[in-house]
């Protein structure tokens, strides 16, 4: 089931342990002599129709991933990884034939001609090296959203997957939605008229954010290997409470509410309206107050709300530029005059996404569910002709799409959230964010100017250094 790819694997892509170059680019070797009816190739499907999935990560959202691939009756749970046996303990009670490893590395060393496919659900800034360097072995990988922690990656794994002809997928489930394909057919049917304007907002984040980094703990539990949790990431005491959720909200790590829900709220904006890189961004912040007048300065932790805007050139569905707005920590757009004083709409639930058309406007809430035309009584007489197919079984199809698209092979059915997708989705999130670190580091708002070809900010060279980090050494990434 594993595609057809280039028979040679650079060196310097191979980044983790002592002998992982020499044993990745043997890896790469004993490929090219492999016969075509073990790994398949183009339009070849193996004759057990089955798709050997190895999960790194097996706790939290990977126990559920990995649930729903077995789930499609197409996939074998063969391998699961995971640096916490706690975490780890659900998934290889349910897949006891899987075999159990807690260092990607060393799966990827030993195993990688007993899988076709990867599963990667850690922490932000683990997703890309893991990804990568699972594509440079030929793997299909599905991997949780944000795709990466930084711009830098977003663009190396949307390049890797056309390299390497792998079938690819964020997992956005959203993105299969049929709420996000009725928007946009409700849109080429110009019902809402041109959109300028859209709002997305988020009761993100739902842990701590804009406090002190904690003091480090003694014991680390005997479950958890610390060093391999960190990964990418500098070299830090254990600290607790970080794992296996707070983490989100500190830098070196996550990337806060709109790494967390950003992907699932603007989905919808970027099919819509075809929208992909943004060309300028600027953000306020919410504040911390330690003491009366003294602001807190917490640069290692994100901040507990802000209000972003984004600049998107015109396309080819858009007369003119389009401005998006982000909003979290519980902050929300003005509710929409067609909507009555008492009546309910689309973000009930703290998550929604607001198109302001010329004609009109349409709302949707989280994972674009309960998509609505304004005023309300419109949405059930609307016409518009079907243009797109929906996915079987919408959000919760997310995943057998992945698992079909995988069987079928390269460039044979479209996925919704490829990294074709995903991956400029995701950058201009994280150019989102360059305006929320701006913030801090100028002391204030300032819009920030981007150059997409670059990859960097023209007016305000501080914040470049976040575009592409430095990795620890044996987790470097290099492409």
């Amino acid at each position: 089931m594993t595609e057809e790819k280039e028979t040679t694997t650079n060196e310097s892509t191979s980044p983790s342990r002592r002998d992982f170059i020499k044993s990745g680019a043997l890896a790469a070797a004993g490929f090219m002599i492999v016969p075509r009816f073990v790994l398949g190739g183009t339009g070849y499907t193996a004759p057990s129709d089955m798709l050997n999935i190895a999960g790194v990560g097996a706790g939290g959202k990977g126990e559920s991933d990995i649930a729903n691939f077995a789930k499609s009756g197409k996939a074998n749970i063969a391998f699961l990884c995971d640096v916490d046996d706690r975490r780890a303990a659900k998934s290889r009670a349910a897949f006891p034939k899987a075999k159990y490893y807690k260092d990607w590395r060393e799966m990827y060393d030993k195993e990688h001609k007993n899988f076709d496919a990867v599963s990667v659900s850690t922490p932000d800034h683990n997703h890309a090296i893991i990804t990568y360097h699972a594509m440079t072995l030929g793997k299909h990988v599905y991997v949780q959203k944000p795709l990466t922690h930084d711009i830098w990656e977003a663009r190396l794994l949307t390049e890797a997957a056309k390299k390497y002809k792998v079938v690819t997928q964020m997992g956005n489930q959203g993105a299969s939605n049929d709420g996000t394909r009725l928007m946009s057919e409700w849109y080429d049917a110009d019902l809402i008229g041109d959109v300028h304007t859209v709002y997305c907002w988020t009761n993100r984040p739902v842990w701590p954010q804009g406090i002190k980094w904690p003091d480090p703990q003694p014991n680390i539990p005997k479950e958890l290997d610390w060093d391999l949790w960190l990964g990418t990431a500098p070299k830090k005491d254990y600290v607790d409470k970080l794992v296996p959720f707070n983490w989100r909200g500190w830098w070196d790590y996550g990337t806060g509410a709109l790494g967390d829900m950003g992907c699932h709220l603007v989905e919808a904006p970027f099919r819509v309206l075809g929208i992909q890189y943004a060309k300028d961004v600027q953000a306020s912040v919410g504040s911390v107050y330690v003491d009366e007048f003294k602001q807190g300065h917490f640069p290692e932790s994100c901040p507990p709300s802000s209000h972003i805007t984004l600049t998107f050139p015109k396309t080819n569905k858009t007369k003119g530029d389009v401005t998006l707005h982000w909003m979290d920590g519980g902050i929300q757009p003005e509710r929409p005059i067609e909507l009555g004083a008492s009546e309910k709409w689309g973000g009930e639930e703290g998550n929604g996404t607001l198109f302001i058309g010329t004609k009109g406007k349409m709302y949707a809430s989280t994972y674009s569910d309960a998509a609505t035309l304004l005023p309300k009584e419109r949405t059930a007489s609307a016409k518009a002709p079907q243009k797109w197919a929906r996915v079987p079984g919408g959000a919760n199809g997310h995943y057998a799409q992945w698992v079909e698209g995988c069987i079928a092979g390269y460039g044979k059915t479209e996925l919704s959230s490829s990294f074709e997708k995903a991956g400029p989705l995701t950058e201009a999130l994280l150019m989102a964010n360059l305006a929320v670190r701006g913030h801090e580091l100028k002391g204030g708002s300032i819009k920030l100017n981007w150059d997409n070809n670059a990859m960097k900010v023209t007016n305000f060279d501080a914040v470049n250094q976040y575009i592409k980090r430095e990795y620890r050494p044996g987790f470097e990434l290099k492409a």
